[in-house]
């Protein structure tokens, strides 16, 4: 009879855990938002996703929050330059307010995403700095330059909320509008229900831009 035998069982060889970096885990993290939104964008869900125990996230970002400002400073790559071609400075705001707005529709939830962070990444401050370099090269004081800067930048992040927000529910609320404007109880908004119901983000979007525009013109410049 065959006795016992000493030889231990084999081992099934343990691969190496994935390698990460930051730049691979906030891909991932925008890869994540785009298919599944905000909501489902966890630490667990994320290191998921990358193959790896959510401990090791923690090596990278102190929490969720420090992973949404290293995406929000991702999607501003590429805003501040070209500097604005656009013949004068007017159009030159334009046109960084439509780079920012479109930086954020090209992610699901990008705007809830950039809302509230406070990144210092060379995408974020440049941007701002070129915004900035636009209105002092035309005059404006440094103070107002910076504070017109941010009017236009949270026009844009608010805009754009509210523009994706209202994507799934869009129809229902149009039509939960038209039946309360037809008791006629609103007279005027009723006279301009066609503009209230339309579903044209982008003519709002440019007339906000171009109505912020018209009262930085107020402002007095240097010669």
């Amino acid at each position: 009879m065959t006795g016992p035998s000493n030889t231990a069982p084999a081992r099934t060889p343990r691969g190496r855990p994935p390698r990460i970096d930051q730049e691979r885990a906030v891909t991932t993290a925008l890869a994540v938002l785009d298919t599944e939104g905000l909501d489902a964008l966890t630490m667990r869900r994320l290191a998921a996703a990358l193959g790896v125990q959510a401990g090791t996230l923690y090596g990278y970002f102190a929490d969720k929050p420090a992973v949404l400002t290293a995406m929000a400073e991702r999607m501003l790559h590429g805003c501040a330059e070209p500097w604005p071609t656009s013949p004068g400075w007017q159009a030159q705001v334009t046109e960084l307010a439509c780079r920012m707005r479109l930086a954020l529709l090209r992610h699901r939830d990008g705007a809830r995403v950039y809302a509230g962070t406070r990144t210092t990444g060379s995408n974020t401050l440049g941007f701002a700095d070129t915004f900035v370099g636009v209105l002092t090269a035309a005059g404006f004081t440094t103070e107002d330059a910076v504070r017109a800067s941010f009017t236009v930048i949270r026009f844009v992040i608010g805009h754009t909320l509210e523009e994706q927000a209202g994507d799934d529910r869009l129809a229902a609320d149009v039509e939960s509008l038209h039946r309360a404007l037809a008791t006629e109880d609103y007279p005027r908004l009723t006279a301009a229900a066609h503009l209230i119901t339309s579903a044209d983000p982008e003519s709002y979007f440019e007339f906000g831009v171009r109505a912020l525009v018209a009262g930085f013109r107020e402002l007095p410049r240097q010669p």
